[in-house]
Formats: structure tokens, C-alpha cells, sequence
């Protein structure tokens, strides 16, 4: 969509990808899922998503590659379990993708690959769906990094 839009970075920009269009639909989701999958490397032992965007992409992915998945919250939970990271728990030295829908400084993603490495995963790559930064690099925040989609492939010249 074309627009004046304020991304959850903060950024401002004229182009928005509802991110929720591709996730919700479930040919779109599946096809993403085999993408995803393709790009898992081999010694991969499982997925992790950020909450909330990430979780159909991760679950689908997990469906499609057989691997377990997690769920990485923005915050504990304040009731039940104070979770951060929900499914089953790490193993110390765990290898994890961790896929996010839309990167556009990476903030969050870091974040919860952080919360990964404190829970004693390595955190194997980082995984998008749509890569909105402004440099096109395979690393992020010191993490290989990899996405199935530019802005450019979308039509959009010039970033934002």
C-alpha cells in the first residue's frame, strides 16, 4: 500500500506491506513455508518466531520441515508461566533459525535472538520474509542473515 505510514521502528515511509495479507492466507503461507524451508541450513534443530507476526510463518515452516518450533515473546509473560520463549524448552547449545516477517531495523529480531542465547540456543541465522533496510548485507547484528524479499522486488525503487 501506498501511503504515509509510521513502521513499528519508528521509521516513517510511503510504502506498507500488511504483513497479515500473505500470512493469513494459507496458499501464500504454504508457499512461503517451502521457501523458508529450502533456506534452513542443515544442521538446523529448530525454529523460533517472534510473537506475533513471525508465528504463523514459523509454525508453517515447522510443518513444512518437520522441525520443532518456539515462539519468542516481546515480554514476559506477567501470569501463568513468565515465559519468553514458549514450547518446549531449550537444550543448552540448541541450533535455531529464528524467522521474522518483516525486518526493518532488526530491533526486534536481535532482541529475540538475544533472548535465545540467554536461554543457551546458538542462534544458527536469521530468516525474513520481507528485508525493508536500507542496506543489503547477510549479516545482521552480527547473525547471518537472509530474506526471501527485498522492497526492490516489490516495485519499490529507492527504499522508502
Amino acid at each position: 500500500m501506498e501511503g504515509d505510514f509510521v513502521l513499528s521502528s519508528g521509521k516513517k515511509s510511503r510504502f506498507y506491506v500488511d504483513k497479515y495479507l500473505f500470512s493469513t492466507e494459507p496458499g501464500l503461507l504454504r508457499e512461503l513455508a517451502r521457501e523458508i524451508s529450502a533456506r534452513l541450513p542443515d544442521d538446523a534443530e529448530r525454529l523460533a518466531g517472534v510473537e506475533l507476526g513471525a508465528v504463523p510463518l514459523v509454525a508453517a515452516a515447522s510443518l513444512q520441515s518437520g522441525l520443532p518450533y518456539g515462539i519468542v515473546r516481546k515480554g514476559a509473560k506477567e501470569y501463568g508461566t513468565a515465559n519468553r520463549i514458549e514450547g518446549r524448552p531449550l537444550e543448552g547449545g540448541e541450533k535455531v533459525v529464528l524467522i521474522e516477517d518483516v525486518v526493518t531495523t532488526g530491533t526486534q529480531v536481535l532482541r529475540a535472538a538475544a533472548t535465545l542465547e540467554e536461554a543457551g540456543a546458538e542462534v544458527l541465522r536469521i530468516l525474513a520474509v520481507l528485508d525493508r533496510r536500507d542496506e543489503d548485507s547477510a549479516s545482521l547484528g552480527g547473525y547471518p542473515f537472509g530474506a526471501l524479499l527485498r522492497l526492490e522486488d516489490l516495485g519499490v525503487k529507492g527504499g522508502d
